[in-house]
């Protein structure tokens, strides 16, 4: 895995790269100039809490949820499977990502969960200059190596269609996957998984938000049941730590949210998510 990565940082610095400068002289800078680029031809929109998102974004992201499925258990995840997403070429997102650990309130085993991983192309988009807007294809997946209790039983994989519209300092995200297990389908089932974000940009610093998370099941144990969150939220950032840099990437954004079960049917009653981001 890790010569597959290294292979794709040089293919990404590479004068075969569209998005590299010609002007630029070392790695970092053709890298950082072709994020640079990528990222200004789409919406500046604030990363979502919970929900995909359509921007591609380059960032290191942590995340820790506190799961209630009753009054007397509560469980954690810590870090929920998130990692670094980069721009590795124009308009493309590759994510390098990190199993979460889950810590179970009951006598359940606690354990590292499935390894994820994520692959978004940027179909078109049009920055606030060019009418707002974004449209994604995104393909993302787990591999099986958590334990049964704190992952699935087999691989997943999980096709997406993301877009947006900005409508001045108000915008809306939607989003449309299916989780397709590569084996086991009958007890392991499929999944419908929508996603709606609702946004205000509020001040330089702050994005109020609510999203709406819902999974159909299709087949399995819980085959024809629906689940859904209403989760308001806040996101903070992008706070630059070289602001005197016009070229600095750098800068911390931070969120939180609470998630609360709208639906009779739920694996959980409500969470609530904390999100740490470095941006670069």
């Amino acid at each position: 895995m890790y010569k597959f990565f290294f292979f794709l940082f040089v293919i990404a610095a590479s004068p075969f790269s569209l998005e590299a400068e010609e002007d630029s002289d070392s790695f970092a800078e053709r890298w950082q100039a072709r994020a640079t680029k990528t990222q200004a031809q789409q919406p500046k929109w604030a990363v979502p809490m919970v929900s995909t998102f359509p921007m591609v974004a380059q960032v290191f992201r942590t995340d820790f949820t506190r799961q209630s499925p009753s009054a007397q258990v509560q469980n954690w995840n810590l870090g929920a499977g998130k990692g670094f997403n980069l721009i590795p070429f124009a308009r493309t997102q590759v994510d390098v990502l990190i199993p979460g650990f889950v810590k179970h309130g009951d006598r359940t085993p606690d354990g590292f969960g499935d390894v994820p991983w994520l692959v978004k192309y940027r179909l078109f988009a049009g920055n606030e200059r060019h009418h707002d807007y974004i449209f994604s294809a995104i393909l993302s997946g787990t591999v099986p190596t958590g334990s049964h209790t704190n992952g699935a039983a087999t691989n997943v994989l999980t096709p997406t269609l993301s877009g947006g519209k900005g409508f001045g300092r108000f915008d809306v995200m939607s989003s449309l996957g299916a989780g397709l297990p590569t084996s086991k389908t009958e007890t392991a089932g499929r999944t419908l998984h929508s996603n709606t974000v609702l946004q205000y940009h509020a001040s330089k610093y702050l994005w109020p938000e609510l999203e709406m998370n819902s999974t159909r099941y299709i087949g399995g144990a819980r085959d024809g049941k629906t689940q859904t969150f209403l989760t308001p939220g806040l996101v903070v950032g992008k706070i630059a730590l070289h602001p005197e840099n016009p070229k600095s990437r750098t800068g911390v954004v931070a969120g939180v949210a609470f998630q609360t079960a709208v639906t009779s049917f739920h694996t959980y009653n409500h969470a609530v998510v904390v999100s740490l981001r470095f941006a670069f």
